[in-house]
């Protein structure tokens, strides 16, 4: 984060409570001892007839590539949360951090057991040869948030700061848990449920549904003690969000955008991707970052999680978003969309009121983006007497808005080429936050 510090959230009153209040870190440990459960001893003997025998060939391919990434996400969170328990500033933060070390290791071992057991995949009986046999199945836009995770472990043991815990908690628990996560597990409950399926499958997930329920209640709970105690920790949460939404959407793209491994399972993407908007609306909130600060999150929160929903799809479908699969598409809809998702990312206290930062395409129309706390706008066209002009293919801008492109390799190469008020353009790496 920059040295330089911005106007801070003022810190809740001690008054004022919020749902986290509701709950302690020992309930939260009391409910781990309660809810012990043996990955080792499911009888997947049923789930071996139903997988050959009640499956299409469509549903084996879905099931496969969707219990893939909960595999590897349960091996890589229970790999790094060691820092998280180190960087806890409380002894009970620490302690129940520990149980949830364990509880993501059973999750792995149970994954790992219907891999090899049902599915038959990962034969030389360990769990490093499942997720090696399972890696072809992970999407772009799940390697690159577990990445991010494996980055942020590596930074809580440099920083182990409150706004750097809160960032790291929000990745984990809110990102990873809550939004991509849990609505997967509901969704695999609810169509096992209805099926009668996989019994002792259903009964596993159904075990770590209610681990992850109690992990982002700690989550939900920590953040807003960290908020109370650190009001910087909100301009934290806010530039990790940003960086990693463009990730975020991409995880759950079916292999070749085939909708039909999502549907044959009785659920659309869409009603997929809105069950996830809404949970982490839902974890924000409830830890206390306060509505303005959710302003400045690319994600619209004044809009439905509908919405935000439909509007991340048309960006991931025009290779705005995502892992690109083809040109970027000049829709006028999808350009909108676009700047209008950086007209909020772009935060206007670090700049005088009324800046204009205005793009010069090589090969598409200009835009322009005019900073002023409140009101900012985004529009097409010129400005009259820009402060910063940025020339530059389209392409290249869209690859710098989703992260496949490092703007300063691409100043480097001359494929970005600022000009304008030297104040304002040693800005840009706050004004658009981590990425710069």
């Amino acid at each position: 984060m920059s040295a330089t510090r911005l106007p801070m959230t003022p810190p809740r009153p001690i008054s004022q409570t919020s749902p986290a209040d509701q709950v302690s870190y020992g309930d939260l440990y009391t409910r781990w001892e309660r809810g012990n459960w043996r990955a080792t001893e499911l009888d997947f003997s049923q789930d071996r007839v139903h997988w050959r025998e009640q499956f299409s060939e469509l549903e084996r391919r879905s099931a496969l590539w969707n219990y893939a990434l909960f595999f590897h996400g349960e091996d890589s969170v229970a790999d790094n949360l060691s820092p998280y328990i180190d960087a806890a500033p409380r002894e009970e933060q620490k302690y129940f951090l520990a149980t949830q070390q364990v509880d993501e290791a059973r999750h792995a071992v149970f994954f790992d057991r219907f891999m090899r057991e049902v599915v038959q995949v990962g034969g030389d009986g360990s769990i490093a040869g499942s997720l090696h046999a399972t890696g072809p199945e992970l999407t772009w836009g799940f390697r690159r948030v577990f990445g991010r995770l494996d980055r942020m472990a590596d930074e809580l043991r440099q920083d182990r700061s409150r706004p750097k815990l809160a960032q790291a908690i929000a990745l984990y628990h809110f990102v990873i848990e809550a939004s991509l996560a849990q609505p997967g597990q509901h969704f695999i409950e609810r169509y096992l449920d209805e099926r009668k399926l996989l019994p002792g499958f259903h009964e596993g997930i159904r075990n770590v549904s209610l681990d992850e329920q109690r992990h982002i209640a700690f989550g939900v709970k920590l953040v807003s003690d960290l908020i109370a105690e650190d009001p910087e920790c909100v301009d934290a949460i806010v530039e990790l969000m940003n960086e990693v939404i463009p990730y975020t959407t991409a995880v759950l793209v079916p292999p070749d955008w085939d909708e039909s491994y999502i549907e044959c399972f009785g659920i659309t993407l869409e009603e997929l991707y809105e069950d996830a908007a809404a949970s982490l609306e839902a974890k924000l909130r409830a830890a206390g970052v306060p509505p303005e600060a959710m302003d400045r999150m690319s994600l619209p929160f004044d809009l439905s999680p509908r919405e935000r929903v439909r509007r991340a799809l048309t960006l991931l479908r025009a290779n705005m978003l995502g892992e690109k699969l083809g040109p970027v598409s000049r829709d006028p809809h999808a350009v909108e969309v676009l700047f209008e998702a950086i007209r909020r990312q772009a935060d206007p206290r670090v700049v005088p009121s009324g800046a204009t930062l205005q793009w010069e395409f090589d090969d598409f129309e200009p835009w322009y983006l005019l900073l002023d706390n409140g009101t900012s706008r985004v529009q097409r066209g010129r400005a009259p007497e820009p402060d910063v002009t940025l020339r530059c293919r389209f392409e290249d801008w869209i690859d710098v808005v989703a992260r496949r492109a490092d703007p300063r390799s691409l100043l480097l190469r001359r494929r970005l080429r600022p000009r304008g008020r030297l104040r304002l353009l040693v800005r840009l790496p706050r004004l658009f936050g981590a990425g710069w």
